[in-house]
């Protein structure tokens, strides 16, 4: 597989690259995981002339839209080129209750300031960034369904929504002849799997196309923590990813020993732990086009990677094993003894479109 051989996203004509490359670490400022202005066009000079296509950037990134300012220079003369996904809902204005959220004010507002700040016309691919448990979900997808038809947005998409929320929304636009989502974006890797249960088959059915973030498992995944890293109480840089990782316990023994089943696959296939943990995304078929989120043009490359590495199904049996969450209701009846209950012992064949 090549940067440049082109997928669809969900049930939609939208060509994307296999990786899309993510903006997330753009003019953070301060801290440990940010890339300078320089990295950054680096990164993006790079992805684009390998045949990448797919930007990811939010309007809450790189300090209330910074990254989105640096990505508008960036692209400046090659911008029809890409498809550029950005995201509205949380706060960029702190105090002011309308300006986060997924209602309407909020969502206008937020793509107005997307168009100036990406210096375009258009927005290929809008995401809801996180469910706010507060808007009616009919004031949300009428509003997409607005910014579509003034040709402000192309595509739509959702990302960090519950499941039954994401498939009831997709239901009702169909039904009522709007726009309807195209893409989910959710965290997915070897390290969190729980979105397998419900948010993977639900995207699976409804044609939405999964772009996973986080598929390094937050560098976990890079093979560059140990056992010695647990409970050190380091918090001298609280904006280093290791901080972070302590304080949200995603830095714990069993995510270590999937790190390390990592380690070990990566060196049988003679690639990198991070190769191997991003193609490994890319085997579950709902996938589409996981975000990498890179600081530095080396780290780039090295995903890049990820395209020419094959896992065998032994392999792949050896990182489900390390690595599997356990079912819960109902699929751990319907994947049982339901199964014979259900079809008398007689094999049917089950549908995948």
């Amino acid at each position: 597989m090549q940067l440049d051989d082109y997928r669809l996203l969900g049930r939609s004509g939208l060509r994307v690259s296999p990786l899309a490359l993510g903006t997330m670490t753009f003019r953070v400022g301060s801290g440990s995981w940010g890339s300078s202005d320089e990295e950054a066009r680096a990164m993006v000079d790079m992805y684009l002339e390998h045949g990448g296509n797919f930007i990811d950037t939010a309007d809450f990134y790189g300090q209330m839209g910074q990254s989105e300012v640096l990505l508008g220079e960036l692209m400046k003369g090659r911008r029809d080129g890409a498809v550029i996904s950005t995201k509205y809902s949380l706060t960029t204005k702190p105090g002011d209750p309308n300006a986060s959220g997924n209602h309407r004010k909020n969502m206008v507002r937020s793509v107005e300031d997307s168009l100036r700040r990406l210096n375009t016309d258009y927005i290929d691919l809008l995401y809801l960034h996180m469910w706010d448990f507060r808007t009616p979900v009919d004031e949300i997808l009428r509003s997409f369904d607005d910014l579509v038809r003034q040709g402000k947005v192309l595509y739509i998409g959702l990302s960090d929504t519950p499941a039954w929320q994401a498939s009831r929304m997709q239901a009702i636009a169909e039904l009522r002849g709007w726009t309807q989502f195209c893409a989910l974006q959710i965290q997915y890797s070897l390290v969190e799997r729980t979105v397998e249960r419900e948010l993977i088959p639900m995207a699976h059915e409804m044609g939405l196309g999964v772009s996973p973030w986080s598929p390094l498992g937050a560098g976990l995944l890079t093979g560059k923590y140990t056992r010695a890293d647990l409970g050190s109480g380091d918090m001298s840089d609280i904006g280093s990813r290791k901080a972070i990782n302590a304080v949200t316990g995603k830095l714990n023994a069993r995510n270590l020993d999937i790190a390390d089943r990592v380690v070990e696959v990566a060196r049988e296939i003679g690639c990198t732990p991070a190769q191997l943990a991003v193609a490994w995304t890319l085997t579950n078929p709902a996938v589409s086009s996981p975000v990498i989120g890179v600081r530095t043009p080396a780290q780039l490359e090295d995903n890049l990677g990820a395209l020419a590495v094959d896992i065998s199904a032994e392999q792949l049996a050896r990182l489900d094993e390390v690595s599997a969450v356990p079912p819960v209701f109902p699929m751990d009846v319907l994947r049982g003894p339901a199964e014979g209950m259900m079809f008398g012992n007689v094999r049917v064949q089950e549908r995948t479109t």
